[in-house]
């Protein structure tokens, strides 16, 4: 059973999720799945994998279903993790967390802010580009993206996304030298539809694959920080920003079954393993 809640604050409208038994039925924590840009449709696959338990997922506010009245377009963790903090306090907490890409960026400044609102954090892939060796190249990269969007429109902007986030290791000249790659070969439209608004493409996401963590302030959390990783991400630019996050907090990356969206089963055109992740997943909360 899934019932859909709107906690309104004075910023946003935020639409969240509570799937499974009530807070309170379950053995376990609530868990919280959170995403950014992706909102809660994509871990419809993971949560129905874990219907033993109380889940709630959620739409970052701006994205989905979530209304801003804040008069601003920008996507910020900070700000993310106090709408998540908001919803926390409203379902009941503390949770045990999965976090995703963006979202996994949001759950770092969530711990940060409110250290009590997590039990066990599992931060899947978290795009800090500030943290690796090549960052300013990778910046760079990131900031090609962009141009390509507002320049030729979604179908070159996400092409140009693909070609960042598929290229092994650090951004090297010979990554610059490439032509530009041309949307129709991976399928993407060739016209420009006019809409500069994406949040992946355009700059409004910048605040969060620039966010750097306080990793002092993670470390003395009470809660369990896990950085995690897809096994067939390897090389690729969120593995290496989470293999480097998770050296600053003393430990390897934990290995997790697929690739960065691995727990979803294809409505996003790239099936993962959302069996085998789902599985990894309980291994992990349960402390194995």
């Amino acid at each position: 059973m899934t019932t859909t809640h709107i906690l309104k604050t004075a910023e946003a409208d935020l639409a969240y999720d509570i799937h499974g038994p009530l807070p309170g039925e379950s053995a376990h924590p609530p868990l919280f799945m959170i995403g950014q840009p992706m909102d809660a449709s994509g871990f419809r696959a993971l949560a129905e994998r874990f219907g033993d338990r109380t889940v709630i997922t959620y739409d970052p506010r701006g994205l989905g279903r979530s209304v801003r009245k804040d008069g601003r377009d920008d996507h910020n963790p900070q700000t993310q993790a106090g709408d998540v903090h908001a919803i926390i306090e409203a379902v009941g907490g503390p949770v045990d967390m999965f976090a995703s890409s963006g979202g996994a960026v949001t759950s770092l400044a969530l711990v940060t802010a409110y250290p009590n609102d997590v039990r066990t954090l599992v931060a899947h892939e978290p795009p800090l580009l500030p943290l690796l060796p090549d960052a300013e190249a990778a910046l760079r990269a990131s900031a090609e993206v962009r141009e390509a969007y507002e320049s030729k429109g979604w179908g070159a902007g996400m092409a140009a996304f693909i070609a960042m986030t598929s290229w092994q290791g650090e951004y090297t000249d010979d990554y610059f030298a490439q032509p530009a790659p041309d949307p129709a070969a991976f399928g993407l439209p060739t016209e420009d539809d006019g809409s500069r608004d994406d949040p992946l493409l355009s700059d409004r996401s910048w605040a969060v694959s620039g966010y750097r963590p306080d990793f002092a302030a993670l470390s003395a959390a009470p809660t369990r920080v896990l950085i995690a990783v897809g096994e067939e991400s390897a090389g690729i630019v969120t593995a290496r920003t989470a293999e480097a996050a998770a050296e600053l907090l003393g430990q390897k990356a934990t290995v997790f079954p697929s690739h960065h969206g691995g727990f979803t089963d294809g409505e996003f055109g790239y099936a993962g393993q959302p069996d085998a992740f789902a599985r990894r997943l309980r291994e992990v909360l349960d402390g194995a």
